[in-house]
């Protein structure tokens, strides 16, 4: 079976990890990494043997003085490629579409740009088939990612009617916390809703949720508190059942077992051996979740840097149509990736 060749373009948070997992992967490959920079990062991933491409031309001049053995420019590295996942900033992310477009390539953009790019947003467990052979869609962002596991989740036992929540967002990203970092201040985003819940409900239009997001000092992962509004009187026992019946990236953890914040849960992945702490899994408390006549209170923590990675993978798939089938794609990607509903099962 011949491997899908992919590009990655933009070697940053994002991009090093969809890089290294699409190198676990027995249906593709990574082609080539094109960036901008010259400096530890794309050390890296010459030390992790992918070939280097450079943006631009300035940085081709630049890599070149940096003694990097580039192998061309961006144009090359899509010419060499079956498609594209672009995971640069999310203005150079929009001006890098009409070139995929030119030469007919297949891309995949992230979160950070708007549904309209593409026509089509993302999720593995929601609409997978949708995307078959489709020329590009976006993989929605971290925070839509938990919202649509979850809530879709509910939906899919029929308990869901209605969800309000709140998002206490990470500052920055952890390797940028010397530069935007906020400190000794919370910081409500002005709009209600926040942008993820209209966000996910560009993949599941029928999904009613509303979202309200503040900014906190700390830059490890975000948390999610959640007031669902269910169609009837449900056991907890019956929420439970549905989270882990209807998706296989929701993991249930306790906080009797000390996993009591984000800092002792990405202590617990690296322990156990989690490539860079990495939590693919949404993680949520279930000794914590509370059923109330028809109302469902729960929350959960988001790795920001991880949980849109099986996700792009996925969507690899998808498009070009490498498989047809959403379960067997996900499964794939969960066991390459060690992704596991039970990770936090000690019992």
């Amino acid at each position: 079976m011949r491997k899908v060749r992919v590009a990655i373009n933009g070697y940053g948070v994002i991009g090093k990890r969809i890089a290294d997992a699409i190198s676990l992967q027995e249906d593709m490959e990574v082609s080539g990494i094109s960036d901008v920079l010259s400096d530890w990062r794309i050390q890296v991933a010459i030390l992790k043997e992918y070939s280097i491409y450079a943006a631009n031309t300035n940085a081709l001049s630049e890599m070149k003085q940096n003694g990097i053995n580039v192998h061309g420019l961006l144009e090359n590295l899509i010419e060499n490629s079956d498609i594209i996942i672009d995971c640069t900033p999310k203005i150079i992310s929009a001006q890098n579409v009409p070139l995929y477009r030119a030469v007919g390539k297949k891309f995949i953009v992230q979160g950070g740009e708007k549904h309209e790019l593409t026509g089509h947003s993302f999720n593995s467990e929601t609409n997978y088939l949708s995307a078959l052979n489709l020329d590009s869609t976006r993989v929605v962002s971290c925070n839509t990612t938990s919202i649509l596991r979850v809530l879709g989740a509910l939906k899919k036992s029929g308990f869901l009617k209605n969800a309000r929540g709140t998002l206490l967002r990470r500052a920055t990203d952890p390797w940028e916390s010397h530069m935007s970092g906020i400190m000794n201040t919370l910081v409500p985003e002005q709009d209600i809703p926040s942008h993820q819940g209209p966000d996910a409900k560009s993949v599941d239009p029928d999904l009613d949720v509303i979202t309200a997001a503040v900014k906190v000092p700390e830059t490890l992962s975000h948390v999610h508190y959640w007031v669902v509004r269910l169609t009837k009187e449900i056991s907890k026992e019956q929420i439970l059942q549905a989270l882990t019946t209807n998706s296989t990236r929701i993991a249930l953890m306790n906080y009797t077992d000390g996993l009591v914040a984000n800092n002792s849960i990405k202590e617990f992945l690296m322990d156990i051996g989690r490539d860079r702490g990495d939590m693919y899994e949404v993680a949520l408390w279930q000794d914590m979740l509370k059923v109330v006549n028809d109302e469902l209170f729960f929350a959960y923590i988001v790795d920001n840097q991880a949980i849109v990675i099986p996700e792009n993978i996925d969507a690899i798939r998808s498009l070009c149509n490498t498989e047809n089938n959403a379960i067997k794609s996900i499964q794939k990607t969960n066991n390459s990736l060690n992704i596991s509903r039970d990770i936090f099962k000690f019992h």
